[in-house]
Formats: C-alpha cells, structure tokens, sequence
C-alpha cells in the first residue's frame, strides 16, 4: 500500500518535471557575434569557458563602461556585441545548469519507484512501441 502511495506521487513529480522539460524547449547553441575572447583591466577573458558568475561580473564591468563611454561622448567604444554575446552565454548556462537539474531529479524519482511499478513502466513503453 505505501509502495502504490509513494508510486503515485513519484509518478506525479515525474509529469512536473517533463513539464518543466517542455517549458524549457530544447537547448539553444551559443552562436556568438564576436571571437568571445576580449581583455578587460589588462585580463584576458574567454567566454567560453567563464562560470555564471565570473560572466556576470564581466557584463556589469562592460555595462558600466558603455554607460560612462556614452556620459563622455566617446565614440567609437561600442561593446553592444560583447554585451550581446555575455547575454546569450549567460542564458545557455543558466539552461544547461536547469536541464542537468531536472535530468538529476528525475534520475532520482525512477530509483525510488517500486519495483512493480518500474516494470509496468517498461511493459507500457514496449506497448507503445508496437502500436
């Protein structure tokens, strides 16, 4: 009886998340405009190898060096692109790190199904499979 309880609610879970999957749509490829290697403060940064939060901070530096650029009239100092680029990064890392994260619980819930239900699981997937 608490196995068929638990495999309720785990069944439940499991439909949350493949919503969530759903909602997430499938992972985007990060094309970016520029060659993702720029020097800031004398550093030279990749971004295709920078974490959220080193992509973060280096996006507040650029934001604030277009904006003090723009107060101060001076052209030719356009970092759109780069900002642009720190952008789109920071949106497919955050996807990665969601997709990995629903992939984790729901490695997690098919363990703690019964053994019963893991097996009615398959036989329905294999049903599907011949229609």
């Amino acid at each position: 009886m608490a196995n068929e309880t638990n495999d309720s609610k785990i069944m439940v879970l499991k439909k949350q998340i493949e919503e969530k999957k759903i909602k997430l749509g499938k992972s985007q490829k990060f094309n970016p405009i520029t060659n993702c290697s720029i020097e800031v403060d004398g550093i030279r940064h990749n971004l295709q190898v920078l974490t959220k939060e080193q992509l973060t901070t280096l996006l507040i530096k650029l934001n604030l060096y277009s904006m003090s650029a723009k107060d101060l009239g001076l052209d030719g100092y356009i970092i759109s692109d780069w900002i642009i680029d720190i952008k789109s990064k920071l949106d497919f890392v955050s996807r990665k790190e969601e997709e990995n994260k629903l992939k984790m619980m729901e490695s997690k819930l098919h363990q703690l199904l019964s053994n019963e239900k893991k097996v009615e699981l398959e036989i329905d997937e294999i049903m599907k499979g011949l229609e």
